[in-house]
């Protein structure tokens, strides 16, 4: 490639963002009570929304129902070809369906309408023409329209493509605000990759039940030395009557204690003990947990409840995965 035409490449490729760019910033204006009663309508959906369109704008609404999907609204896709062929069973009424179609006169969605309409499920468009027919008949139209596509030719679907996907991450983000969803529900959804593992919570990586390794004030240094070697945690939980925690033993206070010269076989467990110690509740990140313990040198921390009851030990190896990758 010249020079002269690796410039015009690089001249065009700034024009179509800068086309792009503008038809993003388009769609501001455009944005009124439809929106808004948009958000209500699938806010108030009883049953799932279904995206459907034919294309490049069936692409996008694949991606539209994936990102509807994580982020607290069950969504799917449905292809228009495939939903009058026998796939509109799966539609039903108490469903929502967001059509998209730039010209709003794709053939397969108009008769897809038409077979909606029986079936009672509410209608959402989105559409570059608000005289078309999806438009027209749709209970909600949105409008996505751009000036120009950024294709030299202004044939490509293009900057009209852009306008769409990012309408929709519009709804979809103002649904999901509407719907109060949060970062623990954002975890319980995306429990793997990096994602999952940042938003993890301490409840979930925690020893819990007969893994973790309690004593009573009154335990014996034999039988803590035991607890501790069994459970493999390097420490111990000392509880009271009503699970509530008292202090924990760390192995590393057995060897101070024997350092001073402390005859540990006349000692319990409440002459040993830390009291007070650091502790976390099961709902924090694990993150978080990861950052106190790095922060006091600890190894462990034991997770109680509101009323300090002991619930579970998280170990440092058991965050040390949760890190970003």
């Amino acid at each position: 490639m010249s020079a002269q035409n690796g410039k015009k490449g690089l001249e065009l490729a700034q024009e179509v963002l800068e086309t792009e760019a503008r038809a993003i910033l388009g769609l501001i204006p455009q944005l009124g009570t439809e929106f808004t009663a948009a958000v209500e309508m699938l806010h108030g959906c009883a049953g799932r929304v279904v995206f459907s369109g034919m294309g490049k704008s069936g692409i996008i609404a694949r991606k539209l129902a994936a990102t509807m999907s994580s982020t607290g609204t069950p969504a799917f896709f449905l292809h228009p070809a495939e939903a009058i062929h026998g796939d509109l069973g799966v539609v039903r009424a108490e469903d929502c369906v967001v059509a998209l179609s730039y010209s709003g006169e794709t053939e397969e969605l108009v008769r897809l309408v038409e077979a909606i309409r029986r079936t009672g499920a509410k209608l959402i468009s989105m559409t570059g023409e608000r005289q078309s027919t999806l438009a027209q008949v749709a209970d909600i139209a949105l409008s996505c329209h751009v000036a120009e596509e950024a294709c030299p030719m202004n044939l490509a679907p293009t900057a009209s493509t852009t306008a769409a996907i990012e309408l929709g991450d519009a709804l979809a983000m103002a649904l999901s605000q509407r719907k109060g969803f949060k970062e623990e529900h954002f975890a319980d959804l995306h429990p793997g990759g990096r994602i999952g593992k940042k938003l993890m919570r301490v409840g979930s990586l925690m020893h819990s039940g007969d893994k973790v390794p309690r004593v009573a004030r009154e335990t014996g240094a034999i039988d803590l030395i035991h607890e501790i070697s069994n459970k493999r945690l390097g420490m111990a939980c000392v509880v009271r009557d009503d699970g509530t925690l008292a202090g924990i033993i760390t192995d590393g206070d057995l060897r101070r204690h024997l350092s001073r010269g402390v005859d540990l076989l006349t000692q319990r467990a409440e002459d040993i003990m830390t009291t007070a110690p650091v502790t976390i509740l099961a709902k924090v990140l694990a993150v978080e947990a990861l950052q106190i313990m790095e922060s006091r040198k600890i190894t462990a921390l034991v997770v109680v409840d509101d009323a300090q009851r002991v619930e579970g030990v998280v170990h440092l190896h058991d965050l040390w995965h949760t890190q970003a990758i």
